[in-house]
């Protein structure tokens, strides 16, 4: 099922603010991508009504398998397009925005081509 870029991108910010600490929030979240929190309280509930993520009682937020599983694709192809142009020499801001964009539009061919290419040269 193909969900919307801005989804994504909720979902990868869930993901990566888990990592930094143990619970999130949607006061966290709306910190982390500077959108207001009525913006993002609309989102929540999309992201929960279409099976994303739950939210328990003390509004903590966590993925669902099926979340998890389109955030941790989102942010492996942020963190390795990222990588990758800054290798090419691209300033680490503009590699990191430009990640931003190509991570949501690039083929699943594309991207797994690009991946073995940049294990290949790591490797050499």
């Amino acid at each position: 099922m193909k969900i919307q870029e801005s989804a994504e991108n909720y979902l990868e910010t869930i993901l990566m603010i888990g990592k930094r600490k143990s619970h999130v929030r949607s006061i966290d979240i709306a910190n982390e991508l500077e959108f207001s929190k009525p913006s993002v309280s609309v989102a929540m509930k999309n992201l929960r009504i279409n099976g994303y993520i739950e939210v328990d009682a003390e509004g903590f937020i966590t993925l669902t398998p099926e979340g998890r599983k389109i955030a941790e694709k989102i942010y492996e192809r942020h963190q390795l397009l990222s990588g990758w142009l800054i290798r090419l020499g691209v300033d680490p801001k503009t590699a990191a925005e430009d990640a931003c964009r190509l991570e949501h539009v690039i083929s699943a061919e594309s991207f797994e081509a690009i991946k073995k290419h940049t294990h290949r040269t790591i490797t050499e």
